[in-house]
């Protein structure tokens, strides 16, 4: 593998913490720009947001640029929005810091993604897409847990300047060894690479990652509210069950990077119908605490070797979209994860409460391989 895919994988995972960092600050924001805690919401959503609209956006605008200048651009964009955001007072223009840095994300890692298949033999993007979203993995096992903890300990502001700071290498290292030439591939037409979304198994492919990946963080991002609410563990446990499912999930993205160039169908069908089986079990069994932590630790592994898996289809069938399909893929995933937790919320609200997300996971899961099914 080459060294670069490690050295993006970095630039990743500080990206990937800094998409799920607020979320635990909000509170605090609120309190300090003088604004309300759902208010304050809105600055992860817009993140979202700004994710499904600049992957696209910001592929078509460099699709004609070297990749290490395309790349470096985003991450230098990416820190100063960081940076503006850590010294303003503002509310409103920290709202405009976070689209900002959402749309260098997406082109970042929409660009990442068409790079480091360029880089590989056929035979091994499965590995190479697993190395790039184990940082996002990463991001969620360590990053934003951190995170959320230099920012409780000082204060937020401190949480992007950390995010900031970490980018840093990461940009060193992107402006020194990223390709600094255009491929022969970046030479064919928007409207050919366009015209891939016209062919039915994309379409399929981007489908299920986004309902895979709306899956995994419809349960995610209420799984406190299980382990406190339903398994009555103390909220001091919660995060050992994040770990375990984030200790899963790198599993399963180590998992995909090694198996899934050669058995990607029956990753897709039989880690499909294991996913969805695990989602109706914890859903059943979330009231006994080893059912929890074991489950914890097994949907991780489940989903995210899944959704990588996916990513590299998307790929590998997107082959005439060469400095697009990247896009292609970061959109899904985020529409999915923009989606899932607003699933998740009103699961929550109805009369299944803390199991109605798990409950909501395993009909997303149900419908996603019902679809795959359907138009096979």
């Amino acid at each position: 593998m080459p060294p670069l895919v490690f050295m993006l994988a970095t630039a990743v995972f500080a990206q990937g913490t800094s998409e799920f960092l607020l979320a635990g600050l909000l509170p605090d924001i609120a309190t300090d720009l003088d604004t309300t805690v759902p208010t304050a919401g809105l600055l992860t959503s817009a993140f979202a947001v700004g994710m499904i609209i600049g992957a696209p956006t910001m592929a078509v605008a460099t699709r004609r640029l070297p990749p290490r200048l395309a790349m470096t651009a985003f991450l230098v964009a990416f820190i100063a929005m960081h940076v503006i955001g850590a010294t303003t007072t503002s509310y409103e223009v920290l709202f405009v810091s976070r689209i900002i840095a959402a749309f260098a994300n997406a082109g970042f890692l929409a660009v990442t993604l068409a790079t480091v298949t360029a880089l590989v033999t056929p035979d091994r993007i499965s590995r190479a897409v697993a190395t790039i979203l184990a940082g996002t993995t990463l991001a969620l096992v360590l990053g934003v847990p951190a995170g959320t903890l230099v920012g409780t300990l000082l204060d937020w502001r401190a949480a992007l300047w950390g995010t900031a700071f970490l980018s840093v290498p990461a940009l060193v290292a992107v402006a020194i060894a990223a390709p600094d030439r255009r491929t022969h591939r970046a030479d064919v037409s928007l409207t050919t690479e366009c015209a891939a979304l016209r062919n039915p198994s994309l379409i399929r492919v981007l489908a299920l990652c986004a309902l895979i990946n709306g899956a995994t963080f419809c349960s995610f991002t209420y799984l406190a509210t299980v382990v406190i609410e339903r398994a009555e563990f103390r909220p001091a446990s919660v995060p050992l069950v994040l770990a375990l499912f984030g200790a899963g999930a790198l599993c399963g993205v180590s998992a995909a990077g090694k198996y899934g160039d050669r058995h990607t169908s029956r990753i897709v069908s039989i880690g499909g119908l294991a996913l969805l089986g695990g989602w109706c079990c914890f859903a059943l069994l979330a009231h006994l605490p080893t059912a929890v932590l074991l489950l914890a630790f097994v949907q991780g592994g489940l989903s995210f070797a899944l959704g990588s898996t996916l990513v590299s289809q998307v790929m590998r069938t997107a082959v005439d979209a060469p400095t697009m399909s990247g896009s292609f893929a970061t959109a899904s995933l985020n529409i999915g994860a923009a989606a899932g937790p607003a699933l998740g919320g009103w699961a929550y609200a109805s009369v299944l409460g803390p199991v109605g997300p798990l409950a909501a996971s395993a009909i997303v899961v149900a419908t996603a391989l019902i679809l795959r099914s359907v138009l096979t």
